[in-house]
């Protein structure tokens, strides 16, 4: 059971975050192994591949979230790449940071938003979209 939960977190983590969430669970290996298996297997095999919601609209519940954290800037800029690798356009993740300065606050949403652009910068000297 735990090697299929494993196997699926794995597969679900690279189809959302690519290279990026490969890097992360990488730069554990050597501090916390632990870490990132749960990270793979819960949020990524249990939660992510839950049946439900599809992969666009939990991206962007994680993108309001991260952006109401106000202080997850790393793993925000990982989950809107997520998202526009699986289908969000610019403009939706634009308007669900917009959205939590209601909720979150102005600073938050600033900090949302300077996120995104460092990602679309990011995206587009890579030549992404």
């Amino acid at each position: 059971m735990s090697e299929d939960r494993y196997e699926r977190g794995w597969e679900k983590l690279k189809e959302i975050d690519g290279e990026a969430g490969e890097r992360v669970i990488e730069s554990l290996k050597d501090i916390a192994p632990d870490l990132g298996r749960y990270i793979i297997e819960f949020p990524f095999g249990d939660v992510f591949s839950r049946p439900g919601l599809d992969l666009k609209s939990r991206e962007i519940a994680t993108i309001a979230a991260l952006t109401a954290l106000g202080n997850a800037q790393p793993q925000l800029k990982i989950h809107i790449h997520g998202a526009l690798n699986v289908g969000c356009t610019r403009e939706e993740v634009i308007e669900v940071i917009i959205q939590m300065a209601v909720y979150a606050g102005f600073p938050a949403a600033l900090n949302g938003m300077f996120a995104a652009k460092d990602v679309f910068k990011e995206r587009d000297e890579k030549e992404l979209h």
